[in-house]
């Protein structure tokens, strides 16, 4: 894999990757931005829900759970001193799938987060997940 970020202006550079899709990256204004792209700590928890969500659609559909809406809703805290890492990550499942056993909603999700998603391997902070199926929230240990 192989990615390049490249300087635009200020505080704003554009990252391009094997996919060829273009993000602009950008910082807020009063960090000398021009705030015309995500800030590249936002795209790591985009690309974290990206990656799990993914993982999670293709589970259901191999389980054969038909879904008609799976949002994964991202919620971190950072820690007040520099490098301001991320010190914990929640990430809340809300699934619409009518029907759906919770204890194969659960393995999907398990899978995803023990097996399959790359991008919460990488992530050093402690990812807490939590899943809202069909309006009823569930805790996933």
């Amino acid at each position: 894999m192989h990615a390049r970020v490249s300087w635009k202006e200020k505080r704003r550079f554009e990252a391009v990757a094997d996919s060829n899709h273009v993000v602009t990256i950008d910082a807020k204004r009063d960090a000398g931005g021009e705030d015309q792209g995500p800030r590249p700590m936002e795209l790591l928890l985009m690309g974290l829900g990206g990656c799990t969500g993914i993982d999670v659609t293709l589970i259901l559909e191999r389980m054969r759970i038909p879904y008609q809406r799976v949002d994964v809703v991202i919620d971190a805290q950072r820690a007040e001193q520099i490098p301001q890492k991320f010190t914990q990550i929640t990430l809340t499942y809300e699934i619409d799938a009518p029907g759906a056993p919770l204890e194969k909603v659960v393995r999907a999700i398990k899978l995803s987060q023990e097996k399959y998603c790359s991008a919460s391997h990488s992530i050093s902070a402690p990812l807490r997940a939590l899943l809202v199926l069909n309006g009823e929230t569930h805790s996933i240990e």
